[in-house]
């Protein structure tokens, strides 16, 4: 994918197709279907419908100018369907539909939640191990975002927004989905592009480490512990 955005740029536009795909349903599914072009005219408002005050007459939901945030969503669109054109030969949706949409965040085992409470602690409370100047925001708890519950906000030394996602295990694209979420939450909330994210987990397979790389935004972190025994 010749396509060179910066980070701020990927991370606010797969936000906004996942938007998209909220409402509208997948976007691999429709693009066999007819390409986008149903989803794009659906998501078109002209000049005229400004002029004329025209509502949002879409099934996404979003506050403030209608011509302005339906052209943000259909570019993201747009550019995803130029993705897909330019690697069509090589994407197998089936397979891809199949290991997005096998599991959910919400049926991770009880112990696995626990593990990452503990984990989450023990960052919150020795926080500069991650990066040197970083400062909790969220007071304390999990902030609420419409895309979820972040496990740590924070801010770097230049006062950037930081979202930390903590896995206990092996993360890979769907932890990299689920962060760049979060992040394309608190750059709508709080109106700006710069917010970084750092993933921590115990290892990452080949997919995270490949869609981290066209997110320069986005740190991937491996984190390590060991048991210390003692008699008594």
């Amino acid at each position: 994918m010749a396509q060179n955005y910066q980070g701020g740029t990927i991370t606010a536009q797969m936000h906004r197709a996942g938007r998209v795909e909220e409402h509208y349903g997948n976007l691999d599914d429709l693009y066999k279907e007819d390409r986008l072009e149903s989803l794009i005219a659906t998501l078109t408002y002209t000049t005229q419908d400004r002029m004329s005050n025209r509502p949002n007459e879409t099934k996404i939901p979003f506050n403030g100018n209608a011509y302005n945030n339906l052209a943000s969503y259909r570019d993201a669109v747009r550019r995803y369907k130029r993705f897909l054109e330019d690697n069509e030969d090589s994407i197998d949706f089936d397979s891809v539909n199949e290991e997005i949409h096998e599991t959910t965040f919400d049926n991770e085992p009880p112990q696995t939640i626990g593990l990452e409470k503990d984990m989450q602690a023990a960052i919150r409370h020795n926080i500069e191990q991650v990066e040197l100047g970083l400062r909790i925001t969220d007071g304390g708890k999990e902030r609420s975002v419409e895309t979820g519950f972040i496990d740590i906000t924070a801010e770097d030394a230049e006062k950037t927004p930081v979202v930390i996602e903590l896995k206990t295990g092996i993360a890979g694209q769907r932890a990299v989905a689920q962060i760049l979420s979060y992040m394309g939450s608190i750059m709508d909330e709080e109106e700006r592009d710069d917010v970084r994210g750092i993933l921590i987990a115990s290892d990452f397979d080949k997919k995270a480490h490949a869609a981290a790389k066209v997110i320069p935004s986005l740190t991937l972190m491996r984190y390590e512990f060991s048991f210390q025994f003692f008699a008594e």
